[in-house]
């Protein structure tokens, strides 16, 4: 029986496709395969941009001072100190006489004495998502709102992981959570911040750094932070990999939504699980008192929304010692109906006296996408809001 070209042609076609498919996820059971499609760490555009010179990014001369800090295990990060605008115009003709680049001791420069010194400095150390750098896409845009939140106060402290950027190293799940620990452990033994000064802010792939820093925290030494904030979030890879697409488009696993078996067989081989639902939970037991905001945005075609109703249920059971239902926890929840604005749900434990007890929020909305959610005011007013100014 003769088949019309056209139908052949077809067939073939499929045939290459599913072919280049398979072969993708096969080599992507090679570890270090794997880890390089995970953080993509590789794809930035600092081939022909310089991240120490903040006028490319739209900052004014040295609003932004560049430096390094060595971790535990012997690799060199390279982070980013934003200035607040109004601080800096205050000091610019002190600042703009620095030399651009990481000074050999940070501790001497005129934006380190800022925030050190000033006891009404607020720091957000920003954990950004994968691939890119500190100075890609809309991650400037981000730490320009939040450091003109309020233009005296809110500094700005981010880095790039081992192997991005600048940074030395290769990344991994261990290693990308020591450099989130060595961060914020900068923040409190360098610059002499205390925790209530300091909010912990991730996004995307940063909020599995975030959070794992939090329980870090928490069950190292009881530290508690003015809040946490969760943008376009995640419960752990295997499961956001049944659902994620690549730019919204290419499918990782959901394809093969027809073959549950075969889903599973990709999904338990992956290397860097970053359990954050897991870590959430462990973050919100372990502490006394939480401020915990979790935002999503429905248009975001890279990780559905539906993964922060899990993180939501996972911080809200994790306050009860007997644990909670999720239509436990949906009857008494308080949920506030934005409509274009999207909806927000509310859930309060313990607090008393001077204990404000365990507080989390989940602002879902409607636009925002992945990415430039995090540029949006939402998330700049949560930020206010954990820092108690004027919110």
């Amino acid at each position: 029986m003769a088949y019309h070209p056209a139908l052949k042609k077809a067939c073939w076609s499929l045939a290459v496709v599913l072919g280049l498919y398979y072969g993708i996820l096969a080599l992507l059971l090679i570890p270090w395969l794997q880890r390089h499609a995970l953080y993509a760490n590789k794809i930035h555009t600092s081939w022909w941009t310089d991240l120490n010179k903040a006028e490319q990014f739209g900052y004014l001369k040295n609003q932004i001072q560049p430096f390094n800090i060595a971790t535990p295990d012997g690799e060199v990060l390279y982070a980013w100190h934003v200035l607040p605008l109004r601080l800096y115009a205050k000091h610019e003709a002190a600042l703009v006489q620095g030399p651009a680049g990481p000074p050999d001791d940070v501790t001497q420069t005129v934006a380190f004495k800022l925030l050190a010194t000033d006891p009404e400095s607020r720091l957000v150390v920003n954990f950004h998502g994968n691939a890119g750098t500190v100075g890609q896409g809309w991650r400037t845009d981000t730490y320009r709102a939040l450091a003109t939140g309020d233009a005296n106060k809110i500094h700005v402290l981010t880095v790039d992981y081992r192997g991005f950027g600048y940074s030395t190293g290769s990344p991994t799940e261990q290693g990308l959570i020591t450099d989130g620990v060595t961060l914020v452990k900068w923040a409190l033994e360098v610059a002499h911040i205390p925790p209530e000064r300091i909010i912990l802010l991730g996004q995307s792939l940063g909020t599995a750094v975030t959070t794992a820093v939090a329980e870090h925290f928490a069950l190292e030494s009881r530290t508690e932070f003015a809040g946490v904030v969760l943008v376009a979030g995640f419960s752990d890879i295997p499961t956001l990999m049944l659902t994620y697409s690549v730019g919204g488009y290419v499918p990782i696993l959901s394809a093969l939504r027809p073959y549950p078996p075969l889903q599973r067989f990709f999904a338990r081989r992956v290397k860097d699980t970053w359990q954050t639902a897991v870590r959430l939970s462990s973050f919100i037991r372990h502490s006394k008192n939480v401020n915990l905001v979790i935002i999503h945005a429905t248009n975001d075609y890279d990780i559905p929304w539906k993964h922060s109703d899990a993180l939501f249920y996972a911080a809200a059971n994790a306050t009860s010692k007997e644990g909670m239902t999720m239509k436990q926890i949906d009857g008494v929840k308080d949920t506030v109906d934005l409509g274009e604005g999207g909806r927000v749900n509310s859930w309060n434990a313990g607090g008393h006296g001077h204990d404000r007890g365990k507080r989390i929020r989940q602002e879902i909305v409607m636009h925002g996408g992945h990415n430039r959610i995090v540029t949006y005011p939402v998330v700049a007013k949560a930020v206010l809001g954990l820092f108690d100014l004027g919110v």
